[in-house]
C-alpha cells in the first residue's frame, strides 16, 4: 500500500487526525496496522475467506470515503463494531443467522458493563419468551436448528416431514423473532 514513513510509529489518535485531513500515508499506516484484525474478525464470524476479504475491502473503502465525517474515539472498538455490523448485514442478505451461543459469547466478550449486561438480559428474556410462544411444531424445528445445530435435512428426516416444511417453519419463526427483537438485537 505504499510507504507509511513517519506515520507507522504514530498512535491511532494521531493517525485518525491525519486521515481526517486526507493523508493517504495515514490511511496506509492504519491499513497496514489493522487489515489483519479486520479480516480475522470477519473470518471468525463467517468462516468464509472470500466474504471476509470483501468485508475487509469494504471497511477500508468506507474508512477512506467517510474519513472527514467519522468521529472515532477508539479504533479497535470502531473496527469491532463496524465488522460486526457488516457481517450481520451480509448474513441478513444471505438469510443466514449466527447460532445463539455465538451471539451470546460475542456479547460477553464485548464487555460486562452494567448497560451491556442489562441489554443482553433484556434481549435474552424477550428471545426465550418469543421462542416459547411459537406453535409447538415450529418451536421444535426452531430449537433443533438453532440450539442443536441440526440442518434442515436432518430435521426433516427426524420429524418425518419435508425439507420445504422445515424451511417454511424456520422462515416464519425467524420473521417473527426478527420483527420483535430487531431493536434489541443491535447491541
Amino acid at each position: 500500500m505504499g510507504d507509511t514513513g513517519a506515520y507507522k510509529d504514530q498512535g491511532d489518535a494521531e493517525l485518525l487526525r491525519s486521515l481526517k485531513d486526507g493523508s493517504i500515508e495515514a490511511f496506509n499506516a492504519i491499513y497496514q496496522r489493522y487489515w489483519q484484525t479486520v479480516y480475522n474478525a470477519a473470518f471468525k464470524r463467517l468462516n468464509d475467506g472470500a466474504a471476509a476479504q470483501d468485508i475487509t475491502q469494504d471497511f477500508f473503502l468506507q474508512l477512506w470515503n467517510r474519513r472527514a465525517d467519522l468521529h472515532i474515539l477508539h479504533l479497535p472498538a470502531y473496527i469491532h463494531t463496524a465488522v460486526r455490523n457488516r457481517v450481520l448485514n451480509l448474513l441478513e442478505v444471505q438469510q443466514r443467522f449466527l447460532p445463539m451461543a455465538d451471539l451470546l459469547a460475542e456479547q460477553t466478550a464485548n464487555g460486562d458493563s452494567a448497560d451491556a449486561l442489562a441489554r443482553r438480559n433484556e434481549w435474552l428474556k424477550s428471545y426465550h419468551a418469543l421462542v416459547a410462544a411459537l406453535p409447538p411444531g415450529r418451536q421444535e424445528i426452531f430449537r433443533m436448528r438453532y440450539n442443536e445445530g441440526a440442518s434442515p435435512e436432518e430435521i426433516a428426516r427426524q420429524l418425518n416431514i419435508s425439507r420445504k416444511t422445515v424451511q417454511n417453519q424456520l422462515g416464519k419463526a425467524l420473521a417473527r423473532l426478527r420483527a420483535t427483537l430487531g431493536a434489541l438485537f443491535c447491541w
